[in-house]
């Protein structure tokens, strides 16, 4: 089984946030999987696909995005899983909108979603995809930048970077994380 986590915000009001790509993606992937079942366990919602890839469960934390790790590692102990059965999608402000890296492991970065991740999971050695939202515009605060929609003229180039993530995840479960990243983070 692997668990793929998309981090994000609950509520209305963040549902199309920057911060809250990760969620997005795991939207996506629920549409194409049709994964309809949604649950709440350990503070996340979850919805389980059975599929040619592999068995996936799908996590959004409702523990907002600095606490991702607390639903993320419950979760992952109750089924058992190790590190490398989890796939982590979030935002990154480092890469410009749209574009995707997948890394194997590594630090926070300064994200605090994935802080609370490595401190509750007890290590950094997961898979990532890093979906680009940009930085922020002179004058913006990390916060109010983060928290921020995206512009109609970004609105094509996120939508396809959501597709593109749900690809490169259904890639990793099937074809292993190096062909992932081959594929998927030009």
């Amino acid at each position: 089984m692997k668990m793929i986590v998309g981090l994000g915000n609950p509520g209305q009001e963040y549902s199309t946030t920057r911060h809250n790509v990760g969620f997005m993606v795991i939207d996506e992937l629920a549409r194409k999987w049709g994964a309809a079942s949604w649950r709440n366990k350990f503070d996340a919602e979850i919805a389980e696909h059975r599929g040619s890839e592999g068995t996936a469960l799908l996590v959004k934390p409702q523990t907002y995005m600095n606490l991702s790790g607390t639903a993320a590692g419950a979760l992952a102990r109750w089924h058992k899983l190790q590190a490398a059965d989890i796939i982590v999608i979030y935002d990154d402000m480092d890469l410009e909108v749209g574009r995707l890296r997948l890394r194997t492991k590594g630090s926070s970065g300064g994200h605090r979603g994935i802080e609370s991740l490595i401190s509750h999971l007890g290590t950094d050695e997961f898979a990532r995809v890093r979906v680009g939202i940009g930085r922020p515009p002179a004058g913006w605060t990390v916060n109010h930048y983060v928290l921020s929609r995206f512009s109609a003229a970004e609105a094509p180039h996120i939508q396809e970077a959501i597709e593109r993530s749900a690809q490169a995840v259904e890639c990793i479960m099937a074809q292993g994380m190096t062909k992932a990243m081959n594929t998927f983070s030009k």
